[in-house]
C-alpha cells in the first residue's frame, strides 16, 4: 500500500536527518531558498524530515491510523493512487504557501514535518465520516466533526500566540485542504456530508 511506502520513506529520511545536519538543511522548508534560489523541491521534501523521534512517531502513527482507511476508500471509489498522492502531497504544498509568503525574505526560517499532509488525511476522514470517534489526547473519544472544529480553532489560536516552534498554520491549511478535497473528486459528496446531520 502507498501509505506504508510513504511511512517507510519518511522514517528512513527522518532518521538520516537526525544525525546529518547538512541533509536536514538541504531538505527542510526554507522559504528564502525556495523563492530566491528556486529550490521548489523543498515544499515536498520537508515533509519527510522530522525534529525528533516523538515528532516522527506522532505524525506517522496518525497517518497510519487514517491513511490506510482513506487509501482503501479511494480504491473503492475508483479514484486511484494518483488522487491519493495528490491529497497527501498536495496538502504539503498548500500548507507551505503561507510560509512562502510570510517568510520569503527570512533566511533563518525553517519548517519540517508531514503535519500538513497528515492533517489533510485526517480531515478527509472527518468529511467522509463526521460522526466516527477520534481519540482526543489519545484517550477521550469525541465525534470527528467536533474534534475537527476544536482542532481548527486551536490551530488558529496557537498560530497567533507563536513561540512554540510548531507550524500551526501548516496544520490548519492542510486540514482545510483535506476537508474539501473529496469535493474536487465528486461535488455531490457535499449532500452526503450534510445527510450525516439529518438523521
Amino acid at each position: 500500500m502507498v501509505t506504508y511506502a510513504i511511512i517507510a520513506i519518511t522514517v528512513v529520511v527522518s532518521f538520516l536527518c537526525f544525525n546529518n545536519r547538512q541533509l536536514f538543511e538541504k531538505l527542510a522548508l526554507n522559504p528564502y531558498r525556495v523563492v530566491h534560489a528556486h529550490e521548489w523541491y523543498r515544499v515536498i521534501t520537508h515533509g519527510f524530515v522530522h525534529a525528533d523521534g516523538t515528532h516522527l512517531f506522532v505524525n506517522m502513527f496518525t497517518y497510519w491510523s487514517f491513511g490506510t482507511y482513506i487509501e482503501k476508500v479511494f480504491e473503492v471509489a475508483d479514484w486511484g493512487t494518483g488522487y491519493y498522492l495528490l491529497l497527501y502531497f498536495g496538502a504539503m504544498v498548500i500548507a507551505s504557501v503561507p510560509d512562502l509568503i510570510r517568510y520569503r525574505n527570512a533566511s533563518w526560517y525553517r519548517s519540517i514535518g508531514a503535519s500538513g499532509a497528515v492533517s489533510a488525511i485526517l480531515f478527509t476522514s472527518i468529511f467522509l465520516n463526521p460522526w466516527d470517534k477520534i481519540l482526543l489526547f489519545a484517550v477521550i473519544p469525541v465525534p470527528g466533526i467536533l474534534f475537527g472544529v476544536v482542532y481548527l480553532i486551536y490551530c488558529q489560536y496557537m498560530a497567533k500566540q507563536g513561540g512554540d516552534n510548531i507550524n500551526h498554520n501548516a496544520h490548519f491549511y492542510g486540514a482545510v485542504y483535506g476537508f474539501i478535497f473529496p469535493l474536487f473528486m465528486n461535488p455531490g459528496l457535499f449532500s452526503v456530508f450534510l445527510n450525516h446531520f439529518q438523521r
